[in-house]
């Protein structure tokens, strides 16, 4: 069986942001790369996210950076360490892609898209010698070898190491459906099961709120257990969607109730000193005069109407009535993926010279270039231990 299997030094398994970096740094180094990629090109969720500003990392004191990322072990934490912003900005000017970091600390290509950087990416690692395969997908291993379903077949890969960056369990489109996971369990490989991370959240709304679906909801505060986002997000036909929510979602679903405050700025009573000077005027015109905008007033009006609270602490803390989360394949990430107990480092404990990266690994974190930095440096480091395994 072995003498119909291609043999290669190195091969990589996804072609997405960790599996880009472990195909560089081993082809960097010297090694024969094979890239082995699911869907038709090389990139798609990176190239999706790019579509918002592709948000690389976040400057900021390299304990705020660590204390973002959960569900971690030291190991993580070693590897963040060895490639955290500063390596991720030197790493991009480094391909030619000029940034800046906003006035949130959040750093960003000046292109503001990912196609440019992913461009010159792919352009390096052809000239480094990557072989890239695309509608390559893996489906088991078969005494010892890779095998993979190919346009031109069956095709069996024997290599001396291996990285796999197959992705979480979210944006199936794209490439990162979590169906290794079936495999690994199979082969007695340990797995934590996939968790919606960086989600919306599903609202039963009542007709009147019909009028608002599509509009961006601003200068709120919300508030889950200890995590709080000033950020905007939207009010969606199906919930409440955006950047705003992802802050919390983590902790709405390890199961912390939601409220929303909807004048922040204000106290309550000052609150309380603008609405006594309303009058009599209806509810609407109260709001108003408190200072509410047309949308924070249908919500008050939505989830508010009535609570047996002084309307000023109404507006301070009004409890959101959820439903659920939005469905798993729609999360921006997952948490979940590969038990940190089934690594030695990175490498699988019951298949040496295998080793995993991104968001196969059992980490979560917010958006906000968490998630790019995370991936990127696990790849990284993922690539330099098997690129050292090769080297003896």
């Amino acid at each position: 069986m072995n003498d119909l299997a291609r043999k290669v030094e190195a091969l990589v398994v996804g072609g997405g942001p960790a599996g880009l970096a472990a195909a560089e740094v081993l082809s960097g180094a010297g090694h024969e790369v094979l890239l082995a990629e699911a869907m038709p090109s090389l990139g798609r969720k990176f190239l999706m996210a790019g579509k918002s500003g592709l948000n690389l990392t976040k400057d900021e004191s390299a304990e705020a950076f660590q204390a973002r990322y959960s569900r971690r072990n030291s190991v993580f934490r070693e590897v963040m360490e060895g490639f955290g912003p500063e390596e991720v900005l030197a790493w991009a000017k480094g391909l030619g892609e000029p940034v800046f970091t906003g006035s949130t600390g959040r750093v960003f290509p000046k292109a503001m898209k990912a196609s440019p950087l992913l461009r010159k990416w792919l352009v390096r690692l052809t000239e480094q010698g990557v072989e890239a395969r695309t509608r390559w997908r893996w489906t088991s291993w078969e005494d010892g070898l890779w095998l993979f379903e190919t346009p031109q077949g069956l095709q069996r890969v024997l290599p001396r190491v291996a990285v796999m960056a197959l992705g979480g369990g979210s944006w199936a489109r794209l490439g990162s459906n979590g169906v290794w996971a079936k495999v690994f369990q199979e082969e007695g490989i340990e797995t934590v099961g996939f968790l919606p991370s960086n989600v919306g959240f599903s609202v039963n709304w009542s007709p009147h709120m019909e009028a608002h679906f599509g509009l961006p909801v601003k200068g709120v505060r919300l508030v889950a257990g200890d995590a709080e986002s000033r950020g905007e997000w939207v009010i969606s036909r199906r919930g409440m969607e955006g950047g705003g929510i992802y802050e919390v979602s983590q902790a709405v679903r390890e199961g912390a109730a939601l409220v929303v405050d909807l004048q922040p700025d204000r106290t309550v009573s000052d609150l309380q000193a603008r609405l006594a000077r309303a009058g009599k005027a209806s509810l609407g015109n109260r709001l108003r005069k408190a200072g509410l905008s047309p949308v924070q007033r249908a919500l008050m009006l939505e989830w508010g109407r009535n609570l047996a609270l002084p309307l000023a602490e109404r507006i301070k803390g009004l409890p959101v009535p959820l439903s659920g989360l939005m469905p798993l394949d729609e999360a921006i990430s997952t948490a979940g993926g590969v038990a940190w107990g089934a690594l030695d480092r990175l490498q699988l404990k019951k298949r040496p010279g295998v080793f995993c990266a991104g968001e196969m690994l059992d980490w979560d974190a917010p958006t906000g270039g968490y998630l790019l930095t995370a991936c990127l440096a696990t790849g990284f480091a993922a690539g330099n231990d098997a690129s050292a395994l090769l080297h003896g």
